[in-house]
């Protein structure tokens, strides 16, 4: 009956989502990109596609994504949105974050980018352009990817913060109180495996095609990177994000240590009260500001 229930939900949000895309314009881009998605396809493999593809997806979104905030550090004036301004990068942390990475990436991330193609095989998904899902589709499945992975997160993340066992795997990623993106995925190789399985079950659900992995990899990282940038920006259009969390939100936990332990959104931390510092500690800066 439960699964009934479910795969009920699942549909009913498929059909609203298909429904909105029917007044949706047709993408500008659709063109090139349906050119370039079958070049691709006529010139790898599957097997070079998911794991070749899927390592260049993720490395060069990661630190793309991260070249804005380390060029930040050297411009005076965004330096009045960094939130702990007593805290700078230095090139010593930089390295330090940098050599972690490519370890994570390379010992621990590309071993699980391996087993893309044999998941894909063994679930069926799709590589061809005509299959692929419309880019709203494609949007609602992110969304919807991010808020398994967040609760994921929350109970998870949560869990590796209790006394007994933070110091042997979570306190790595506490080396540094004031984040900065590319801290982002600097974490204790359990960590990685641990709190990255939630990234996984949202594609387990939702995956109907090659392209869907892609983008919620896309997006995942957009999302990390940004609450990890040390830097609250203006008209940061993740805002616009239903309880989204951002910058200031998990900033704070660094700093902290204590509570919000949500990676995307907010929700989890309002309903069991651990936003409550947070709260008190943002009031109060905003008090600050306004005087």
């Amino acid at each position: 009956m439960e699964v009934n229930g479910t795969a009920n939900i699942l549909s009913s949000a498929y059909l609203a989502v298909e429904y909105v895309d029917s007044f949706l314009p047709e993408n500008p881009l659709q063109e090139p990109l349906e050119h370039a998605w079958n070049h691709m396809l006529q010139n790898y493999s599957k097997f070079q596609i998911a794991t070749w593809g899927s390592l260049i997806v993720h490395e060069l979104i990661y630190f793309l994504f991260c070249l804005p905030g380390f060029i930040f550090q050297f411009l005076p004036f965004m330096q009045k949105y960094k939130i702990q301004q007593d805290k700078p990068e230095t090139w010593e942390k930089q390295w330090k974050c940098f050599k972690m990475l490519l370890f994570n990436h390379f010992c621990i991330q590309l071993p699980l980018i391996c087993g893309t193609f044999y998941f894909t095989e063994f679930f069926s998904i799709p590589y061809d352009w005509d299959s692929m899902p419309r880019w709203p589709s494609v949007l609602a499945q992110c969304f919807g990817c991010a808020v398994i992975e967040d609760t994921w997160h929350y109970f998870l993340h949560r869990a590796l913060h209790h006394r007994r066992i933070y110091k042997y795997i979570h306190k790595v990623h506490h080396d540094f109180t004031a984040p900065f993106g590319m801290q982002a995925e600097y974490a204790h190789p359990a960590e990685t495996l641990i709190l990255g399985a939630g990234f996984f079950i949202g594609i387990m659900v939702f995956c109907n095609h090659m392209i869907l992995l892609w983008a919620w990899v896309t997006f995942r990282l957009l999302e990390t990177i940004d609450v990890h940038s040390g830097y609250d920006i203006p008209l940061n259009p993740l805002h616009l994000i239903p309880f989204y969390a951002g910058a200031r939100f998990h900033d704070f936990h660094h700093m902290n240590f204590v509570g919000n332990y949500g990676s995307t959104f907010t929700w989890w931390d309002r309903l069991f009260n651990t936003d409550s510092q947070f709260n008190k500690h943002y009031t109060h800066h905003k008090a600050v500001k306004s005087d």
